[in-house]
């Protein structure tokens, strides 16, 4: 069985028995000398059969390279076609945090309701392999539509909630101390008029004592832009320092949607960003195309005979997420300048790298 020594982004990623890693829209979690990297199961999912997801996989390793398969940590509901764990409905981005006080594994999922509303499945579990029970279903964050989503602890415990409030602006709201719900305290940031611009797929990371956000622009599958902010505090205010991908001539995040932040322990600035390539089959399509295509979908003020011919182009095309990649790229740090007096994140194209070369 092949052993990997490095990350080489964008390739096939197969487990120890030689399968596709199936741990998309996923996280890396380090627990007790072990690092466990957990998402949606999309092995099932081709675009066509009605099945967006298979539960939610989980595989653990003990140095970022090579993944042990542990199996469905959170399995698919087979029997119940109204549950949020049901094959057919549209579950993302589980994101999984430990509460020491209560001394649970906490794992919050966005649900994208038949109804079009978005909301929040919530369950706990003793170990991070689980099982996992349901303590909260069809939450409504501050009773907003509840888009892709992170979570985060701060040094004394408290626990922030960063999420997309659907097709408008970020939110950031405080947890409660169990980490199962939100207190009702929130702050509001990045409001845009609709897609393409509104941004999704929030990973936060503190380095410094300063907390930043990278976002995408929202286009579905397709790939875009990211954006990184930085704030003083949790709730902000964040200043929007850029696109962190230089010399990304595509304008897609090097093809890739990034779910997660994962800093290196032992490692003094190792930071990776962790990002799925969801379509590589579809790496000749022009984000500038596509995005319009989304621009005209939320937008009164569009070219109908423009749009029929994009939606055509786009509308149809099968989103077989069972052959996503990942792309695991370092992050670098750009100390404030004239140019960038805030300092500036930067995400650099690497064929290969290795944990090894870092500080």
């Amino acid at each position: 069985m092949q052993k990997y020594t490095s990350f080489r982004p964008g390739k096939v990623w197969l487990d120890t028995n030689g399968n596709r890693i199936h741990a998309h829209g996923g996280s890396v979690i380090y627990v007790d000398g072990t690092y466990y990297f957990y998402g949606e199961n999309k092995e099932k999912t081709d675009g066509k059969n009605g099945i967006w997801h298979w539960g939610v996989r989980c595989y653990s390793s003990k140095d970022l390279y090579n993944w042990t398969d542990l199996g469905l940590i959170i399995p698919p509901d087979l029997e119940d076609k109204e549950s949020p764990l049901h094959p057919s409905s549209c579950m993302d981005r589980p994101h999984i945090i430990y509460n020491s006080v209560t001394k649970k594994f906490v794992c919050w999922l966005k649900i994208m309701e038949k109804s079009g509303e978005q909301t929040e499945t919530v369950l706990t579990a003793d170990k991070i392999t689980g099982p996992y029970e349901i303590v909260k279903k069809r939450l409504k964050p501050l009773g907003m539509n509840a888009g892709d989503f992170d979570l985060a602890i701060a040094p004394d415990g408290k626990g922030y909630y960063y999420f997309e409030r659907v097709h408008s602006e970020t939110i950031c709201a405080d947890l409660t101390p169990d980490y199962t719900d939100v207190t009702g305290y929130y702050s509001t940031h990045f409001p845009h008029p609709c897609p393409p611009y509104v941004r999704e797929a929030t990973a936060h990371f503190t380095y410094n004592n300063k907390q930043y956000l990278i976002t995408s622009g929202t286009t579905a599958y397709f790939p875009n832009p990211s954006e990184v902010a930085v704030a003083s505090s949790y709730h902000g205010p964040f200043k929007v320092l850029g696109n962190p991908h230089r010399n990304d001539k595509t304008n897609t995040s090097f093809h890739s949607q990034i779910s997660s932040v994962f800093k290196v322990p032992g490692k003094k600035n190792l930071y990776i960003a962790c990002a799925d390539r969801w379509m590589p089959g579809y790496m000749d399509l022009k984000y500038e195309e596509y995005a319009e295509y989304y621009r005209m979908i939320f937008s009164q003020d569009r070219d109908e005979e423009k749009f029929a011919m994009l939606s055509e182009k786009y509308g149809n095309i099968p989103e077989n997420t069972a052959m996503a990649d990942y792309v695991w790229l370092p992050l670098q740090f750009e100390e404030p300048s004239d140019e960038h007096p805030d300092g500036m994140v930067y995400i650099d194209w690497l064929d290969e790298w290795k944990i090894e070369d870092w500080d």
